[in-house]
């Protein structure tokens, strides 16, 4: 891995959203192909064609609970004067070897059993008596109580086409076909179909792993008591789910007080298990800012790339961030600043296109719209940076929700995008057409 050559981080010279984005996304590379099985690939990313081995189905077969028939034998059939057949056995799903019909023959058959030999269509039983000769049935009497249903006379009071409730051989996929393409994430439906066509492995990029790491002497778990100035940890919670939503598998590390070296013994000991760090708080210009204490140095000089950089943003919020790679595999490490919406809007700018580039997938980003700003007054931002407001977005429309300020947690919690207003624009009156990250 490497990264850009440092650049001044004073107030006069700060990195664009643009450059920090590019300078990470030209650093992270996908993860190296494994074979998984089925389960253990969910979520992962396809990484060659998969071609069908077999036709799906691979026989012709019932989609009803019914009868296999002749269509010249239940042709005309009616209520008054039903087609009158003899039952020559059971069709079941499974069945390798099924019963023969023949002229004036049925065979009862089930769903999904292969359709007999010599038969043409199939009739739902509910098109029949049954077996029973009481008129139209509602179903089948289950074999072990009713075994004498595979047998004796059948009355149909409809008619059947050619093909009718038969479900054809390849109807779904032939053989030959390509069942995925790589590039596709795996889901439900996705590893159906692989069983489906008897894979029980494939190939693919594991889902990257993401180890978030909060800091500050304040913090204190959920659940526990709260001290004077102490506030509960969120950040930690907030970018592990995240993480996974973004797709990889995260670990969450309760927060680490303000100490140095407490903190760059946990980080290390977290690489055996990381693709990606990301650490949250301690990335400002405080005395007790650790992050950048802890890890300003923590590269090896003799590898070029090696260590993490920190850096002043043209954003708001978000404005303190570093980058860099650590450890003996050059492990990627994002540090955020620690206010809660900097270090989410921060994770969705620059984490978790990090995380999908890892994954292997060339669609990085959330989708950006256009919508008109739907508000009581303007919007104000400062010049030089570009700010990120949180919204709500409908109707090609967006609400701003809450304030600007950092630390907004419920304004953040009722947003469902952000509104981006550029470096150069200082106000945005209602009305006016503006860019919308859909975070939904």
């Amino acid at each position: 891995m490497t990264s850009a050559a440092p650049r001044p981080t004073g107030e006069d010279d700060l990195w664009s959203v643009d450059e920090h984005l590019e300078d990470i996304l030209s650093s992270v590379h996908p993860l190296e192909p494994i074979e998984l099985q089925l389960l253990d690939a969910q979520g992962c990313v396809l990484v060659e064609d998969v071609t069908v081995p077999v036709s799906l189905p691979p026989f012709d077969n019932s989609s009803m609970d019914g009868y296999a028939v002749r269509v010249a034998d239940v042709e005309g059939a009616g209520e008054e004067f039903p087609a009158v057949l003899e039952v020559v056995g059971d069709v079941a799903a499974g069945a390798d070897d099924p019963v023969r019909v023949g002229p004036g023959q049925a065979a009862r058959i089930m769903t999904g059993a292969p359709l007999p030999p010599g038969a043409e269509a199939v009739v739902p039983v509910e098109w029949t008596d049954g077996g029973l000769g009481e008129g139209p049935a509602t179903g089948m009497r289950a074999r072990s109580l009713a075994p004498e249903g595979a047998e004796g006379q059948v009355r149909v009071y409809r008619p059947a086409a050619a093909r009718a409730h038969v479900r054809a051989e390849g109807s779904d996929v032939k053989a030959g076909d390509r069942a995925l393409e790589a590039g596709t994430i795996l889901g439900p439906p996705q590893i159906a179909l692989l069983a489906a066509i008897g894979r029980g492995t494939v190939k693919v990029r594991p889902r990257p792993r993401v180890v978030v790491v909060s800091t500050g002497s304040e913090l204190v778990q959920p659940g526990e008591s709260l001290g004077g100035g102490r506030i509960y940890d969120s950040n930690s919670f907030a970018l592990t789910a995240a993480a996974r939503d973004a797709g990889a598998i995260a670990y969450r590390v309760g927060a680490v007080a303000d100490d140095a070296e407490t903190l760059r013994s946990t980080i290390e000991d977290q690489l055996i298990r990381a693709d990606l760090l990301v650490t949250t708080g301690g990335v400002s210009v405080g005395a007790y800012d650790v992050v950048k204490e802890a890890l300003a140095d923590i590269g090896d000089e003799d590898v070029a790339g090696s260590g993490i950089e920190f850096r002043k943003l043209a954003m708001q919020p978000g404005k303190p961030q570093g980058f860099g790679a650590i450890g003996p595999d050059h492990t990627p490490l994002l540090a955020l600043p620690g206010n809660p919406v900097s270090s989410y809007v921060s994770f969705e700018l620059f984490v978790r296109p990090a995380i999908r580039a890892l994954m292997g997938l060339t669609d990085l980003h959330r989708p950006r719209v256009r919508a008109t700003l739907k508000a009581d007054e303007a919007l104000r931002s400062p010049k030089g940076r570009r700010q990120f407001l949180r919204g709500r977005y409908a109707d090609g429309e967006v609400t701003p929700v809450g304030g600007a300020g950092s630390h907004l947690v419920a304004a953040l919690a009722q947003a469902d995008a952000l509104i981006v207003v550029p470096e150069d624009t200082v106000s945005v009156e209602p009305g006016t057409e503006v860019e919308v990250v859909v975070l939904g």
